[in-house]
């Protein structure tokens, strides 16, 4: 793991500092009762997974979302204006869950530099934590820029059952910035808060498969045919989206402002659209396509129907 790490961002990562974990939820999840204590706030980058909700509040955290602008890239201002005397961490997560958007290197290089100011202003660590289970899933780009390059007191989460597509085998790890203030004292707590939520070790069956897996991930052509099928088809039809540089999700704008109304509006003709309110924004839907071509295929005929409902073609 630290091999893949030090080959990948030349970054000279010790695997003394590498907790394997049940997958990057096990991680954040173990990450974030380490580090966060009640009412501490834990700025989250929308539109954002909805499962970190869950994480921060059930380690008596707030969450403190930060929105985005028209390319979904962090609004600066805004995360600026949002890091308080409270902010103990930041949650980002690139490719993204759920529009696939890919952090880009300036904006995490901003964060990295506005945290730093911060923690001098406030004289307390604030830490980032990386959520990046699909980071090898990249069409256009060969590599995304690494949390450990952008920021000392970084943490970086990752798990191979995306890479290697094997939804529901969970295997994965977390990894300590070198340069991490406190780093030992850091470790220990993200050993003792695995041992508190019960994940007291990976599988080791799965321990075992990952020696063999080293470096290989799924057939990502497949994923980018299907990326472009869709986003080719559904902006043909008059629909907007940002086009996705990772990961598996299409982040598609609403013609309304009600996403909830238009996602009904879409199961009369057979698709299945997620609102976005729960990622933390109004007004879009999520649609994976981690699913078989064909599928896409024929829900593109569907989409027309939607389409002419809302007076798009």
């Amino acid at each position: 793991m630290a091999e893949d790490l030090n080959r990948r961002y030349g970054l000279g990562v010790d695997p003394a500092y590498i907790h394997v974990a049940t997958g990057a939820a096990g991680s954040l999840a173990v990450s974030i009762h380490a580090l966060l204590k009640a009412g501490e706030e834990a700025i989250v980058l929308a539109p954002f997974f909805s499962e970190y909700r869950v994480f921060v509040e059930g380690a008596g955290g707030v969450v403190v979302p930060v929105g985005a602008d028209e390319t979904l890239q962090p609004d600066l201002a805004a995360f600026k204006a949002a890091v308080t005397e409270k902010t103990r961490m930041v949650l980002v997560n690139t490719p993204n869950n759920p529009s696939g958007v890919v952090l880009s290197e300036e904006s995490l290089a901003a964060m990295g530099r506005i945290l730093t100011e911060a923690q001098a202003r406030y004289g307390q660590a604030i830490y980032m934590v990386s959520d990046e289970p699909y980071r090898e899933l990249l069409y256009e780009r060969t590599a995304i820029p690494c949390v450990l390059n952008a920021y000392d007191n970084s943490i970086l989460c990752y798990s191979y059952s995306k890479s290697l597509s094997l939804p529901g085998e969970r295997i994965g790890y977390l990894a300590l910035n070198s340069r991490m203030a406190e780093r030992d004292a850091v470790f220990a707590a993200v050993k003792e808060a695995a041992r508190a939520l019960g994940y007291t070790g990976a599988p080791a069956l799965m321990q075992r498969s990952l020696i063999g897996c080293m470096g290989l991930t799924a057939d990502v052509s497949i994923y980018k045919h299907n990326r472009d099928l869709l986003y080719d088809g559904l902006t043909a039809l008059g629909f907007s989206c940002v086009k996705p540089e990772g990961a598996f999700y299409l982040f598609l704008k609403a013609p309304i402002e009600d996403a909830e109304a238009f996602s009904d509006a879409a199961r009369k003709y057979e698709l299945l659209l997620v609102p976005s309110d729960g990622f933390g924004v109004p007004g879009y839907l999520r649609l994976a396509y981690c699913v078989p071509t064909a599928t896409i295929e024929r829900s593109l005929p569907a989409f027309r129907k939607l389409a002419e409902e809302y007076g798009l073609v």
